[in-house]
């Protein structure tokens, strides 16, 4: 079972940690992450992006031309966030980060999966199909995916939970 710790110097000790499946339950509800990945330069590239949690890690999936699949060419590691905090005001709401190392996805039956996955979540908007070892998007959300889009599972290794009365809870894997 995954235990959060809260990090005294940003929260109320004495609170007590969101249990990890609040955590889990957030990951998987969300429309909208962000990901930040790391330009060649060592500049940080951040852009929004749909994606689904599943079996305990975030999946997204990007054209093999874009700016993130060639940051990922150089260096894997990423942070997905995802939360409301801020929405009603700062101190409502969780937050959370997802910090990890991005593996591409290329086995046709874990792709049909995820593909099953995005529809399940997004429906009609994001429809994809495998083709090889990548996506072809059916849908229109996504033009600049149509030669094919490349899928990545960045399984956790460590989540950070932003919000309500705990401030920062840190699950470690």
């Amino acid at each position: 079972m995954t235990i959060g710790v809260i990090d005294a110097r940003y929260g109320d000790a004495s609170a007590t940690p969101p249990p990890w499946a609040a955590v889990e339950r957030l990951l998987t509800d969300a429309q909208l992450y962000w990901i930040i990945t790391v330009r060649a330069d060592g500049r940080p590239h951040a852009v929004p992006l749909v994606g689904v949690w599943q079996d305990g890690a975030f999946v997204f999936c990007t054209g093999s031309e874009e700016q993130k699949q060639r940051n990922l060419d150089v260096n894997a590691h990423v942070a997905v966030t995802t939360g409301s905090t801020g929405a009603n005001g700062w101190d409502s709401g969780k937050d959370v980060v997802v910090e990890g190392t991005a593996v591409r996805v290329t086995d046709a039956d874990a792709l049909r999966t995820l593909a099953t996955a995005w529809f399940v979540k997004y429906g009609d908007d994001w429809r994809f199909d495998v083709r090889g070892q990548e996506f072809v998007e059916l849908s229109n959300s996504g033009g600049s995916t149509a030669g094919g889009a490349w899928v990545y599972r960045v399984v956790p290794d460590k989540v950070i939970a932003f919000g309500d009365e705990h401030g920062q809870t840190t699950y470690r894997f």
